[in-house]
């Protein structure tokens, strides 16, 4: 019960096994990496979830979050820099957004996936008992 959903993508690289479990399977350079990374991801997810494991489930949910995330981010901005150098602590500037289609296409694959996820009764029921029992541990 140590486990906390948080917000998106928060915890993703630090929960063990999971993160061994789910990271070597994680890519989105090109849209066919994507489609099998988004793919593996989801099949591990419902092994979680037919496992009863909502940790597993809600750690490949984050998987593949982040793929659409990080595959958007490097769609609008090459080399996935988002923000003018030097400017983290100042005024945060925003570089234009160059369009890469592949990333696109790579971003699409895992937002389709993720809405599946998010739409999983099964996995909707499973988030709000565990949030319930957050609740009662605080």
């Amino acid at each position: 019960m140590a486990y906390r959903i948080g917000r998106g993508e928060q915890g993703v690289l630090t929960v063990e096994p999971y993160k061994s479990e789910l990271l070597p399977h994680w890519r989105f350079k090109t849209p066919a990496e994507g489609k099998k990374s988004a793919a593996t991801l989801y099949r591990l997810f419902q092994g979680y979830l037919k496992a009863d494991d909502f940790v597993g489930a809600d750690m490949a949910r984050k998987f593949i979050q982040m793929g659409w995330t990080r595959s958007r981010r490097y769609a609008n901005h090459p080399g996935g820099r988002k923000y003018k150098p030097g400017t983290r602590n100042t005024t945060r500037e925003i570089l234009p957004q160059q369009i890469d289609p592949i990333k696109a296409e790579s971003a699409a694959i895992f937002l389709e996936t993720l809405q599946r996820v998010r739409k999983n009764a099964r996995y909707q029921a499973m988030a709000q008992r565990h949030r319930v029992l957050e609740k009662s541990d605080q």
